[in-house]
């Protein structure tokens, strides 16, 4: 509907017609999980445009219930079902946009319990009769910690719902690193749902569900939120080519291997801004921009695609976490160098009241200072630091470079250093040398080759919670204790990293050879805690 609409906008006289399978047109999928748990109350309000509205404002021919199931693109038309009436048509087009979305995995479910995806109005309906009729104290299992797999855990919650969560990989919320996804784990945790990684659905039979780490289930329904895999059946059948991801290949113009086709949505290759790579990108707010660019094209104007970032958001109970760009895991596995920076911000001044921490981790291309990614998980200000960083990725500005950003501040909003400038300024450090670091799961090998950890925070702190074999000193001592460290190399760290950088400065031109532990204790803490969890769950007793 987003390339119909602007389409109109340009060109007053074009013929428009939609076809659409479903009964509805432009509704707001991204809200359908609130409708689920009663924060929107009002289902027309999901309800954007009908055909009706759209004919008025727009004169656009939409027809519902209308399912296309072949494109002949030699003679330019389209064969459409009628599911209503049962009649076939053909169409004729002179431009074809193809924007068929994606479809949800089908999970190996079969016995005899309800299932559902959460991606359409229908399946919104038939989830809302679900937990009507199973009451406050039924039993849902979601499969998927992805974004909607966390929304639908988190509306189910509210509703009453007893809710497992089942995740193939190891940590939900796969598009974030592990020591970055562990408060949202914590925070489903604090919630009562029974989070369970690693896992998948070994078989179903009579009612229930086995797992593969031996529990069994016996869920009232389940929400599939497995992922999704590209709609590309019409334009495979049509010869239309279809990239390496199995998407629909489209040039920067949204144009397939036929010139007068095009294709937009999640069906569709990007182009991933970090690798130039095609990638699948299902993004919302993307599929709407190369909908309106798509119509533009069409127009006669010169409008281009830009790579895309992947930049995302999701809320699950009272934490916020955020990415844009690679997460560290994508940067391993292609062999990519990289830097790693964590830090641990207020979200606005401390002294100023209702301050709420926040992680952040970016990540740096060592060579060139390029921005690779970055993740933040927090409460208020988590987005409004997403989206700074990833205007910066795109207008090409470095990680040293964000600690020059002009940044409106005042202490209800922010800090003088704010959270992306602070990110630049460890970054500036890095580049020039004045600070090395060293990541949370790189301590163990260090320690066991003769590192010596240094724990600069307060003899307070240390004794609430401190890494194994490590030696307080606190950094205000550390210039009158130096004689009391070890010969070798150092570690230090503080609770986030700020004390630690400062202890660093002050061994280097002690003439030791020192690193600091990047984001200090907090951040070793979240790694330690996803490593105990994923050991804890390997011994864990079946479930009901």
């Amino acid at each position: 509907m987003s390339a119909a609409t602007r389409l109109r906008r340009l060109d007053e006289h074009a013929e428009i017609v939609v076809f659409e399978r479903g009964p509805y047109v432009s509704y707001a999928n991204c809200g359908l999980p609130y409708y689920v748990g009663g924060v929107i109350r009002d289902r027309d309000a999901l309800l954007l445009q009908t055909p009706a509205s759209l004919a008025a404002r727009f004169r656009l021919d939409v027809r519902t219930g209308h399912e296309v199931v072949a494109v002949d693109t030699a003679a330019k038309t389209v064969t459409v079902h009628d599911l209503a009436g049962g009649a076939v048509i053909e169409e004729g087009y002179d431009e074809l946009i193809l924007a068929v979305g994606a479809t949800a995995r089908a999970a190996a479910v079969d016995a005899g319990i309800p299932l559902h995806t959460l991606r359409t109005v229908d399946d919104v309906d038939a989830i809302e009769a679900l937990v009507e009729g199973a009451g406050a104290g039924g039993d849902a299992l979601v499969i998927g910690g992805g974004f909607i797999g966390l929304e639908a855990v988190e509306n189910l919650v509210h509703r009453g719902i007893r809710t497992t969560l089942v995740q193939r990989g190891a940590h939900v919320l796969s598009p974030l690193d592990p020591e970055m996804s562990a408060p949202i784990d914590a925070e489903l945790r604090r919630h009562g749902v029974d989070v369970r990684t690693g896992v998948t659905i070994d078989r179903t039979e009579d009612g229930a569900v086995h797992l593969t780490d031996g529990a069994t289930l016996r869920p009232d329904f389940i929400i599939d939120a497995s992922g999704v895999v590209p709609n590309v059946e019409l334009a495979r059948d049509a010869g239309l080519r279809l990239g390496p991801t199995g998407g629909i290949a489209v040039d920067a113009d949204n144009r397939t291997s036929d010139p007068h086709v095009y294709a937009v949505g999640d069906g569709v290759e990007k182009v991933d801004a970090i690798s130039d790579a095609p990638a699948l990108v299902t993004m919302a707010g993307l599929a709407n921009r190369h909908g309106r660019s798509v119509a533009d094209v069409i127009a006669g104007r010169d409008e281009r695609n830009t790579p895309a970032l992947g930049t995302a958001i999701v809320q699950v109970f009272e934490v916020v976490a955020a990415k844009t760009g690679w997460n560290e895991r994508q940067l391993v596995a292609a062999g990519r160098p990289h830097r790693i920076i964590h830090t641990h911000p207020a979200s606005h001044a401390t002294y100023y009241p209702g301050a709420a921490p926040m992680s952040m981790k970016l990540l740096v291309d060592p060579d060139t200072d390029a921005v690779l990614g970055a993740q933040i998980v927090g409460g208020d200000g988590v987005d409004k630091r997403i989206d700074v960083i990833a205007v910066a990725m795109a207008g090409g500005i470095t990680a040293s470079g964000l600690a020059r950003l002009e940044l409106a501040y005042a202490p209800q909003f922010g800090s003088a250093k704010d959270p992306v400038n602070q990110l630049g300024y460890v970054a500036d450090n890095l580049r020039t040398g004045a600070t090395t670091t060293i990541q949370w799961h790189e301590l163990d090998d260090a320690l066991a080759t003769g590192a010596t950890l240094i724990d600069v925070r307060s003899p307070d702190e240390h004794a609430a919670g401190a890494i194994p074999g490590a030696v307080n000193i606190s950094v205000d001592e550390l210039r009158d204790r130096l004689h009391e460290l070890p010969d070798g190399p150092l570690i230090v760290h503080c609770q986030v990293g700020l004390r630690g950088h400062t202890a660093a400065r002050i061994l280097a031109q002690h003439g030791r050879e020192v690193r600091n532990l990047d984001g200090g204790y907090r951040t070793w803490a979240a790694g330690a805690a996803h490593a105990a969890g994923r050991r804890a769950h390997a011994h864990r007793p079946a479930a009901r």
